[in-house]
């Protein structure tokens, strides 16, 4: 029987009174299996996402009796609604994360808002019962980003960030491809309400690991020699590097403790020592750069979700099933995203996001060659997703390192300054505040750039945006470059 201390402990991973040692706790408690929870959970809300994509331009005809020539402006905004809320309640949960004794406790509250939300874009037919329901599913996933990277970055060794982000990215791609292809493919062949059913189910796995997962500094409290995550920083970043090399301030007496910490402080402007940890990272040129890049990933593939289903129902004629197996060619490239992060880990991610960027300009601008239904135009269709896809796996598994790089660094520059638990889930949450907004952008920079200017133009104003994000991260991604190699007496040190 299940005691009130019992429940607490499994509730909120804080051992109360004389609970017993949870079962298999060293399995529940490893990286490996939180990897996979969080894998698992940004997976779902990815898929939840995109499965209604191909779904809409028929959906939103059928269910809520949108004309046919209002769809393409419907379906913009049903998409960049998830990006209004996502980017309202990002910073919001990144700051309750960075304060609460758990994260677990936030995940679970978060899959209780997507199954919710799920269930009313799945029962609704009006208009303002599916904008609602994907309001909610925009803040569950605010709780699932922000709180769920957090979570990895606390269980995760910083020199294995990257591939750790790189499986976060792999995760969103699978969810990417298999919510488009499913969602079309079920809803020809077995309607709507089958689509959801496909959901439920994996809602249902979500909540399983959530429940089943173990925070590391939770199972500490019963067995201690499991080992904590420090702030290991890699000695390809010098400033990160000698900083993470000095003692803690733990081992100072209290004079030297005063005067370490002056020194840790003396290139920080006055006016930021005492900033909320929220505006300190965003006073961070190189936490800007990173979420920048984020912004513009997010607004590329956005923006596919919002023309790419009614360009190939228009050009090519295409049913729903195409329209969901075309998103293949875009995302099967992403699966490569673990050996990417894995690399950028090893390298740094200058010359990596760099290279996508500027590689993505070209295949932008020759998608203005796709303008009639032909085979040749819909090989080179597929061939140029295919490219822009291999060119963005380059871009965000080594950006998302980044940012947790980025955060490391300034909670190392600012002791104590950052509370308890550090600002891992407030960086992340502007992460995902960046990446919502790019999720809000992308669908109507796209559709009303297609509707009113064509589909040539829409691809050389992408261009234009992968092409200055280039310049950007090639400047100050890793730190700005001119400072490279910045004699080490200059560095602050802790």
């Amino acid at each position: 029987m299940l005691t009130a201390d019992g429940f607490s402990t499994f509730l909120y991973g804080t051992r109360v009174g004389n609970a017993r040692t949870p079962p298999f706790l060293n399995i529940r408690s490893s990286k490996t299996f939180i990897t996979c929870t969080v894998a698992i959970a940004v997976f779902t809300d990815i898929f939840l996402y995109s499965v209604v994509v191909p779904v809409l331009p028929f959906a939103l005809t059928v269910r809520a009796g949108v004309k046919e020539e209002d769809v393409q402006r419907w379906t913009s905004i049903f998409l960049s609604v998830y990006g209004a809320a996502l980017a309202v309640g990002s910073p919001l949960f990144g700051w309750f994360a960075d304060r609460s004794t758990s994260r677990r406790v936030p995940l679970l509250l978060g899959l209780l808002a997507l199954g919710g939300s799920t269930a009313m874009l799945c029962a609704g037919s009006s208009l303002a019962i599916l904008i609602t329901g994907r309001l909610l599913q925009g803040l569950s996933a605010s709780v699932v980003w922000t709180v769920g990277l957090a979570l990895l970055s606390d269980t995760v060794h910083k020199e294995e960030i990257g591939q750790a982000m790189g499986y976060m990215a792999a995760a969103t791609s699978i969810g990417s491809l298999a919510g488009p292809l499913l969602g079309g493919v079920v809803y020809a062949h077995s309607g709507y309400y089958s689509v959801f059913a496909i959901g439920f189910a994996i809602i249902g796995l979500d909540i399983l690991l959530r429940l089943l997962m173990i925070e590391k500094s939770a199972a500490q409290q019963w067995v201690p020699s499991i080992p904590s995550i420090g702030e290991e920083v890699t000695p390809q970043d010098p400033v990160a590097f000698e900083i993470q090399s000095a003692p803690p301030l733990d081992e100072y007496s209290g004079s030297e403790k005063t005067a370490v910490g002056r020194i840790a402080t003396a290139n920080l402007p006055t006016a930021t020592r005492h900033l909320p940890p929220l505006i300190a990272l965003l006073l961070v040129p190189r936490l800007l750069v990173a979420l920048f890049g984020c912004f513009v990933y997010s607004t590329f593939l956005a923006s596919f979700d919002s023309v790419l289903p009614l360009y190939v129902k228009d050009v090519f004629h295409w049913n729903s099933t195409g329209a969901g197996l075309i998103f293949i060619c875009l995302v099967v490239p992403h699966m490569a995203s673990p050996l990417v992060g894995g690399f950028s880990d090893r390298y740094g991610s200058r010359f990596i996001t760099t290279t996508g960027l500027l590689g993505s300009v070209p295949c932008w601008v020759l998608m203005r060659f796709v303008t009639y239904n032909s085979i040749g135009q819909k090989v080179l269709l597929c061939a140029l997703l295919v490219l822009i896809g291999a060119f963005l796996t380059l871009v965000m598994a080594p950006l998302m390192a980044e940012i947790d790089h980025a955060v490391a660094l300034e909670e190392k520059k600012r002791p104590g300054s950052m509370g308890k638990k550090g600002a891992a889930a407030q960086g992340f949450g502007l992460f995902n505040f960046a990446f919502a907004v790019g999720t809000l952008i992308g669908p109507l920079w796209a559709g009303f750039t297609v509707e009113n200017a064509g589909w040539g133009t829409m691809g050389w104003s992408m261009a234009t945006l992968s092409g200055v994000c280039a310049i950007t991260t090639f400047i100050w991604t890793g730190g700005r470059i001119m400072l490279k190699d910045k004699p080490r007496s200059e560095s602050v040190v802790v």
